[in-house]
């Protein structure tokens, strides 16, 4: 049998920690805050001979859908718009399906929370790519793109949501279904 206290140091031992889902929502609410300044301001602020242009993500991939580049616009969009407002629904999803007895399947809400970590791992793709536009296209007299503030707001928003994601703690999904176990064998 278990013991509650730690035999090295007699502290209390805790198997889950009761301030967990307060630190996803912190994290999740930070994340949005920088999500939508993210969205307001110019990504991309790009200089040409004679003209300047800033676009904000949604106004980028309006302009790329009206020089025919489908295909980009449609990988922005789903990469930086549909993305991102996924991670925030599915983890509050998470958050508020395990704070009480909720009748889940946990095998999905399982599958939800790992394919919101997998996605975790890609989200920085947006920055990157910035980044390397920023590299490349630096002819300073001809043309020059610099980042906006909405490219350091979208990456916080990004490490926000991962960290909100990586404090979930998937066993609580389990843990009606051990509570049903128990009161079965009653």
């Amino acid at each position: 049998m278990g013991t509650e206290v730690c035999a090295r140091c007699g502290g209390s031992l805790e198997s889950r920690s009761p301030t967990a889902l307060q630190r996803v929502w912190a994290w999740w609410i930070v994340g949005l805050l920088f999500y939508i300044p993210a969205n307001l301001y110019p990504m991309l602020i790009t200089r040409t001979v004679g003209r300047d242009s800033e676009d904000t993500i949604v106004g980028g991939v309006i302009t790329l859908a009206h020089h025919g580049a489908y295909g980009v616009a449609a990988i922005v969009f789903f990469a930086s718009v549909m993305i991102p407002v996924g991670k925030f629904v599915a983890i509050a999803y998470l958050a508020l399906a395990v704070r009480k007895s909720h009748g889940h399947r946990p095998q999905r809400l399982l599958i939800l929370f790992e394919v919101v970590e997998w996605i975790g791992r890609w989200s920085m793709i947006d920055v990157f790519v910035v980044a390397i536009l920023v590299a490349l296209v630096q002819f300073n007299l001809l043309a020059t793109i610099n980042p906006g503030i909405a490219a350091v707001t979208f990456a916080l928003s990004v490490v926000f949501t991962m960290l909100s994601a990586m404090s979930f703690d998937s066993r609580r999904i389990w843990d009606e279904v051990e509570i049903l176990a128990v009161e079965d064998r009653k």
